[in-house]
């Protein structure tokens, strides 16, 4: 979550931001991920008052609101959005409130979405409802590379683990670290030499072959730490490659 707190006029050059309304902590965590993940900047609510401060505060280029919120409820805060702003709102709803997705929709709603959800979904309706009302969006993402659960972001320059309830891990990895790995998997089992790490990975340094091992070696321990096992393979006297079963 962003620290700043003055509110910065939206353009070409800064990403939306999204102001998230849920109660549920472990939602708000993956949402959070997610949004973040896409490029987004984010701001955090659990209770409908808390979500109005913010919003007057920092001035969010679309708001994701949850129906049931403890105190005021998600209705109330789109009554209050609305009474001051045009500012678009995506309701999030339980599969049985068919009677609150109209009546958001009737008081100014601009979409909704409904629990449980995909939060790849989330982002791709926030995008949706960004282009409509003509909010800047930066361009899509590269695609990052998925080994398995192991996801690795190439643009952002990070790597994390996904797990099978759609959550994400990221994994602390150093810069040299990180290059090591995004090499490797641009090409799953094919032997990448020592001398083409060093050329790729570390292209200002000086670095001999054991400085690449003992990197190789802590990269390692970090990928087991996470779950992944013996992922990235040595090959005598050649190299290293990154292994993975189709």
């Amino acid at each position: 979550m962003l620290s700043g707190t003055t509110s910065t006029p939206t353009n070409v050059n800064v990403s939306p931001l999204v102001l998230v309304v849920e109660d549920e902590p472990e939602i708000t965590k993956v949402l959070e991920a997610y949004l973040q993940h896409d490029g987004m900047r984010t701001h955090c609510a659990a209770d409908g008052k808390e979500a109005l401060r913010l919003f007057s505060q920092v001035r969010p280029d679309i708001v994701l609101l949850d129906i049931h919120l403890p105190g005021m409820d998600g209705v109330d805060v789109l009554k209050n959005i609305r009474s001051e702003s045009d500012t678009p709102v995506i309701m999030v709803t339980a599969m049985a409130d068919d009677v609150d997705k109209l009546v958001s929709l009737r008081l100014g709603a601009d979409d909704y979405v409904v629990k449980p959800f995909s939060p790849a979904e989330v982002v791709a309706r926030l995008r949706a409802v960004l282009r409509r009302v003509g909010t800047p969006i930066s361009a899509a993402r590269a695609a990052p590379i998925n080994v398995g659960q192991l996801v690795i972001d190439v643009e952002g320059q990070c790597a994390f683990t996904r797990n099978d309830q759609g959550g994400i891990r990221p994994l602390p990895l150093t810069l040299t670290e990180f290059r090591l790995l995004a090499r490797l998997a641009t090409q799953p089992r094919r032997c990448f030499s020592r001398s083409d790490l060093i050329e790729n990975c570390l292209p200002e340094s000086d670095a001999l072959d054991r400085v690449i091992d003992s990197h190789l070696s802590k990269l390692r321990r970090k990928l087991q730490d996470a779950g992944h096992g013996q992922l990235i393979e040595t090959v005598r006297s050649m190299g290293y490659r990154l292994w993975h079963e189709a």
